[in-house]
C-alpha cells in the first residue's frame, strides 16, 4: 500500500454521500472482489469468501482514493465535460481496484500453489482435469490433479467428501486423463493380508505377488530379500508367516513390495493405522529420507504426521482441489476452520450403545465376568511362547486400555480373552451368560462377503436366526470333523447302558452352575435323556456343545431377540450408530467409506446388547467427529470395554486401568488422576 503524504488539507473532499461517487466505489469493489476471486481460482488457492464488496468499500477502495486526494492526485477535473468527467471517475476507480486487486494476490500467493510453475522445466508427473461421482453425489467437478516428483501431499477435507474414493478410483485407473501405468507407475499401499496367503512366510508371500510377476523384469528372491532387509525384516522375522504379523511389521512389508515395483507415486490411505510411536517414527523418517524422489499421496487422520511428512496440502473446496504448500500448521493457519479436522471434540455427531441385558449374580460393576488365568500361548513352530502366566480380568466397570509395542502380543491376548485361540496352559474363564462384542483390527473383512448388500440387509441375514451367524462360523465354536469323530464315539455309562451322546437340547440352572439335557444316539424318545454337569461336559471335551448351547438361550432371552429385525427397526438402529438411511439402507456396502464401513461393524457387533465392548484399534479409518462420538459413547456405555489403540489422545481420556504388555509379560494397572498406576 502506498505511503500517504501528509497534508494540512485535501485540495479536493471525498464525498461518500454523492450517488455517483458511492456507485463508482461499489463498482470498484465488485471488480476487486470478482478479480480475486477468479485469479484465485485460476492459481488453485481460495476464493476469499470473506472478502464482500462492502468490506472492501471501507477498507480497501474508499481509503486508498482518500490517500490519493490527500497527496494532491487530481483525479476529476471541473473543467471536463460531463462525459469525460464520468469516464475519467470510471477510469480512475477501475485501477484502484486494479492495484487492491495486484496487492491481494502478491500477499496470497506465496501461500498458495502456483499451477503455471515449471519446477525448473520438469514437467508434472500428472495435470489432468476430472470430475468424480459416487452414486448420484458429485464429489468433484471439473476439478485439476497436478502431482509433481517427490512431492507428498496431504488429501485434507470434511468426512464424506471423498478423499478415500479419489484414491481407490485412481488406484482403479477411473480418473480421467490419469497417465496410464505404462506410464507412469501408481501404487496403492495395502497392508491387508489374504486370509487364503496368511500361512505364506513373509518372503514368499512377497515373491509370489502377482503384480510383481507380471512386471516386465520380475524381482528376483535375492532382491526380495534385500529389500525386505533395509525395511528391517532380519531372516527369522522373513520366515514367519505374513498373517502373524504385528500392524506395524504388515505395513513394513507392504511397503516392501511396493518398493519393488518401482512406483513414481506412492498411495497411502491411513498408514499410520495399527502403528505405535517407533513405527510411527520410522514411517516418517522412511517417506522423508529414503525414497525422497516417490511421489505420495496420502489420507490421515493423524495430524502430528501430516505436519511432519507434507510438503504441500491438497484441500478438497466447493468440488474442487486446492493446492498449498507446506506441512499441516503451514495450511491451517491460511485455513484456520480445517482444524476441526484434527480436533478430537464433542461432536453433533452421537453414537447410542444398546443397554447390556441382565446378568444372574452380577451385583457389582467389579466382578469379573471374563478373565485369563496363568496362560501360556505360543503359536506353533515359534521359538518361544507369545505370552507367558498372564493374568488378567474384565468388568462392567471396566475401562481397559491394553498398550505394547507392534508385536508384542496385543490382539493376541485379544484373542485368547475372546475364545478365537485356546491357550497352552492356563485358563479362560467366564459367566456363563456374558455377551461380548469384538471388532477386531481387520474388522472390515468380515464385510467382504457382502459387498452388494445394503448394510441394513446385511445385519438382518447376519441375526436372522436370533444368533450371531458370523460369531457361530468361527473355527473355535465349530466342531471339526476329527472333534466330531472324538466326541461322538466316547461311551457313556447311562444306568449300566453303553450310550453315544448325540446333541444337547436343553439347560437349567442348578446353584451357581447349570446342568444341560443330553439327548443319546439311537433314543428318540426324551424319557431316556439325561441331565449331565457342566463341568463334566467341559472335562470330556463337549465345551463347543456347552457354548453353542449357552449362545442360543442368550439369544432368545436378550433384548436384541425382542427388536424386530425389520427394515424400519435396522434402518433406526443404525443411525445410532452415524449411518443415515441414505447409506444404512439406500447404498451398497461396496461404496461405503473406510469409516462408515468400521461404524457398520461396531453396530452389527453390538446388535446383541453386550456386556463386554472389545476393540481392536477402533480409531482406524474414523474421522475426528465419529472418534469424539465413539469417546462419549464409550464413556456413558453400561457394560465393560477393553481397547487396543495407538491413539493416545482417544484412549488416554477413556481408561480407568491400563494393561502393559511386554516381553510376553503382562501388567494391570489401575490408572490414577495423573495418568500412572500400581500394579495389580
Amino acid at each position: 500500500t502506498p505511503t500517504p503524504t501528509p497534508t494540512p488539507t485535501p485540495k479536493t473532499t471525498l464525498s461518500v454521500t454523492d450517488p455517483f461517487v458511492k456507485t463508482s466505489l461499489e463498482f470498484a469493489a465488485a471488480v476487486l472482489v470478482k478479480a480475486a476471486a477468479l485469479s484465485a481460482r485460476q492459481i488453485g488457492g481460495a476464493a476469499p469468501v470473506s472478502l464482500t464488496v462492502e468490506e472492501v468499500l471501507e477498507k480497501a477502495v474508499k481509503p486508498y482514493l482518500a490517500h490519493l486526494v490527500f497527496s494532491g492526485g487530481q483525479i476529476f477535473s471541473s473543467s471536463s465535460s460531463a462525459l469525460g468527467l464520468q469516464q475519467k471517475k470510471t477510469e480512475a476507480l477501475k485501477q484502484v481496484a486494479q492495484t487492491y486487486t495486484d496487492l491481494y494476490l502478491a500477499a496470497t500467493k506465496p501461500l498458495q500453489v502456483d499451477d503455471d510453475e515449471d519446477d525448473n522445466g520438469i514437467p508434472p508427473l500428472c495435470d489432468c482435469e476430472f470430475s468424480l461421482a459416487y452414486g448420484g453425489k458429485i464429489l468433484l467437478n471439473n476439478a485439476r490433479l497436478r502431482l509433481r516428483r517427490g512431492r507428498r501431499y496431504g488429501l485434507c477435507g470434511h468426512n464424506g467428501v471423498g478423499k478415500s474414493t479419489l484414491m481407490r478410483a485412481i488406484n482403479a485407473e477411473k480418473v480421467d486423463g490419469f497417465p496410464p501405468a505404462s506410464q507412469v507407475c501408481t501404487v496403492y499401499l495395502e497392508s491387508d493380508v489374504d486370509p487364503a496367503l496368511a500361512e505364506l512366510p513373509c518372503v514368499e508371500f512377497v515373491f509370489q505377488d502377482p503384480t510383481l510377476k507380471t512386471k516386465a523384469v520380475a524381482p528376483t528372491e535375492e532382491e526380495v530379500v534385500r529389500t525386505l532387509e533395509l525395511v528391517g525384516f532380519d531372516a527369522e522375522k522373513r520366515q514367519m508367516a505374513c498373517g502373524r504379523l504385528s500392524g506395524g511389521w504388515r505395513m513394513k512389508l507392504a511397503l516392501a513390495r511396493a518398493m519393488l515395483m518401482k512406483p513414481d507415486i506412492l498411495l497411502l490411505d491411513e498408514p499410520t493405522n495399527h502403528l505405535d510411536v517407533t513405527n510411527v517414527a520410522w514411517l516418517e523418517n522412511y517417506l522423508s529420507k529414503e525414497i525422497p524422489h516417490v511421489t505420495c499421496l496420502i489420507v490421515s487422520h493423524d495430524s502430528s504426521f501430516l505436519d511432519t511428512v507434507c510438503t504441500d496440502i491438497m484441500h478438497y473446496e466447493q468440488r474442487k482441489l486446492r493446492y498449498y504448500h507446506g506441512n499441516l500448521s503451514e495450511f491451517v493457519k491460511v485455513k484456520p476452520e480445517a482444524k476441526s479436522y484434527y480436533t478430537l471434540q464433542a461432536a453433533t455427531l452421537r453414537f447410542n450403545f444398546p443397554k447390556p441385558t441382565f446378568l444372574d449374580g452380577v451385583t457389582s460393576q467389579e466382578k469379573p465376568l471374563l478373565s485369563l488365568k496363568k496362560v501360556t500361548f505360543a503359536y506353533p513352530g515359534a521359538p518361544k511362547p507369545q505370552l507367558v502366566d498372564v493374568t488378567c480380568a474384565c468388568r462392567l466397570g471396566s475401562r481397559v486400555s491394553v498398550l505394547g509395542p507392534n508385536g508384542a502380543g496385543k490382539s493376541t491376548l485379544i484373542k485368547l480373552l475372546t475364545g478365537e485361540m485356546k491357550p497352552d496352559k492356563g485358563s479362560l474363564v467366564k459367566h456363563p451368560h456374558v455377551r461380548v462384542a469384538y471388532v477386531s483390527q481387520h474388522a472390515l473383512h468380515h464385510l467382504e462377503d457382502h459387498l452388494d448388500k445394503t448394510p441394513n440387509q446385511y445385519l438382518r441375514k447376519r441375526y436372522a436366526s436370533g444368533e450371531d451367524k458370523e460369531e457361530n462360523e468361527k473355527v473355535t465354536r465349530k466342531l471339526s470333523d476329527e472333534e466330531q469323530r472324538a466326541l461322538m464315539n466316547q461311551v457313556w455309562m447311562i444306568d449300566g447302558q453303553k450310550r453315544i451322546l448325540n446333541k444337547l437340547v436343553n439347560r437349567r440352572k442348578k446353584k451357581k452352575s447349570f446342568d444341560y439335557e443330553v439327548s443319546w444316539q439311537g433314543l428318540s424318545s426324551i424319557e431316556f435323556n439325561r441331565w449331565i454337569t457342566r463341568d463334566e461336559l467341559i472335562e470330556r471335551g463337549f465345551e463347543k456343545l456347552v457354548n453353542e448351547m449357552d449362545g442360543k438361550i442368550l439369544a432368545e432371552k436378550g433384548e436384541s431377540a425382542a427388536r424386530p429385525l425389520t427394515i424400519v427397526s435396522v434402518e433406526q438402529y443404525l443411525q445410532d450408530f452415524g449411518l443415515e438411511p441414505e447409506f444404512g439402507t439406500h447404498s451398497a456396502i461396496r461404496g461405503l467409506s473406510g469409516g462408515q464401513k468400521v461404524k457398520l461393524v461396531l453396530a452389527a457387533a453390538m446388535w446383541h446388547c453386550p456386556h463386554l465392548l472389545i476393540l481392536d484399534e477402533p480409531t482406524n479409518y474414523l474421522d475426528r467427529d465419529s472418534l469424539g462420538a465413539l469417546a462419549t459413547a464409550i464413556k456413558e456405555f453400561e457394560g465393560g470395554v477393553v481397547m487396543i489403540s495407538h491413539h493416545n489422545e482417544f484412549v488416554g481420556a477413556l481408561s480407568n486401568e491400563i494393561w502393559d504388555l511386554k516381553e510376553g509379560k503382562l501388567t494391570c494397572h489401575a490408572k490414577t488422576k495423573e495418568g500412572e498406576g500400581d500394579a495389580k
